[in-house]
């Protein structure tokens, strides 16, 4: 049998190594440090998934092929799944975002925002402004 571990971790580095670099935009006015934390991570998450493999065969729990085959799963059903996400699922957000039951547990499709955090940060910022300075106008 192929060793699970292996499989699990292959999966989750290889998909996040495709989401980290095909999925997540970033701006042509970055800073160094900010285009080097994705490569860091990828590598960092690529050394956790090769020390996992190892750790199968050194503790003598699976052979060298069985961890093979089980990264060798992993990584495909990671790019399967990373493709049928991009291609099949990604276009039905806005329609899903518009459901009445999307709406009332206020699910949004923030797909097109390339910094979500960044967004989410200027939009609070404005409408404080804007409550402060209409708080202000009612009291004076």
């Amino acid at each position: 049998m192929p060793s699970s571990h292996s499989q699990f971790m292959w999966f989750f580095s290889v998909y996040s190594f495709l989401f980290l670099y095909l999925r997540m935009h970033q701006t042509n006015n970055a800073r160094f440090l900010d285009l080097l934390w994705r490569h860091v991570l990828s590598l960092g998450l690529l050394t956790v998934a090769f020390l996992v493999s190892y750790s199968r065969v050194y503790l003598l729990y699976h052979t060298w092929s069985q961890v093979l085959y089980g990264g060798v799963a992993g990584s495909f059903m990671a790019i399967a799944w990373f493709a049928f996400t991009q291609e099949v699922l990604t276009p039905l957000f806005p329609r899903i975002a518009s459901w009445p039951i999307s709406e009332f547990f206020l699910i949004r499709d923030t797909s097109l925002i390339p910094n979500v955090l960044w967004f989410e940060y200027t939009v609070t910022r404005a409408e404080a402004r804007n409550r402060q300075r209409k708080l202000g106008t009612k009291l004076q």
